[in-house]
């Protein structure tokens, strides 16, 4: 996760506003991303004559976009609006399970933070019990999906679901360690200095 370089190429819609925000004084459409890798939360400009819907998938890379012109900044939890927010925790549940494999990794190679805690704890509701239970079971086997975590962790809540909690938490800008984002730093000049691509 180093270096501001690796930029988001898909994002999903969180919301989109017609006529721009209230307080920016400026009547241009907007609207509000959460990117596939980084959990990145960016505000877009969408390319004239599109509208998009939440839930909506689009891509933001380098190269040729069909509906976003240009990525405006990246922004915090705080900034999203309120429809932002309510489509949050499904977007990100949605994302976590479109990237099982990616996901179940974690499981399967996470290590310590430190000599007192481990990575894996960061997970809500992973104490020391099902830590040792995750640990004890994959050295086994390497786990092979959520579905197989869940079965082959005793009381383990479902994995999915932790992940998501967890990248919300991350978000939310809770936490002292990120697992799946970036940490949001408040910057001038947009999304790691902002860059329009192809318009």
């Amino acid at each position: 996760m180093q270096g501001e370089e690796r930029r988001e190429e898909y994002a999903v819609v969180l919301d989109y506003l017609q006529a721009g925000r209230a307080s920016s004084g400026k009547s241009e459409p907007l609207a509000q991303l959460i990117g596939e890798e980084w959990f990145t939360l960016l505000e877009a400009v969408p390319k004239p004559g599109v509208t998009m819907k939440a839930g909506e998938r689009v891509y933001i890379g380098k190269d040729e976009r069909d509906k976003v012109s240009l990525i405006k900044a990246r922004i915090s939890y705080n900034e999203l609006t309120q429809t932002g927010k309510n489509e949050l925790p499904a977007i990100i549940a949605r994302i976590v399970k479109e990237r099982e494999a990616h996901f179940v990794n974690v499981f399967n190679s996470a290590g310590p933070l430190n000599i007192r805690e481990h990575s894996l704890e960061l997970l809500p509701g992973i104490g020391k019990k099902h830590l040792e239970a995750i640990l004890k079971a994959r050295e086994q086997k390497k786990f092979e999906n959520f579905a197989d975590i869940n079965a082959r962790v005793s009381l383990m809540q479902d994995a999915a679901k932790l992940i998501a909690e967890r990248v919300l938490e991350e978000l939310q800008g809770t936490g002292r360690f990120y697992m799946f984002t970036k940490p949001y730093v408040k910057r001038e000049g947009g999304y790691g200095g902002g860059y329009r691509g192809n318009r």
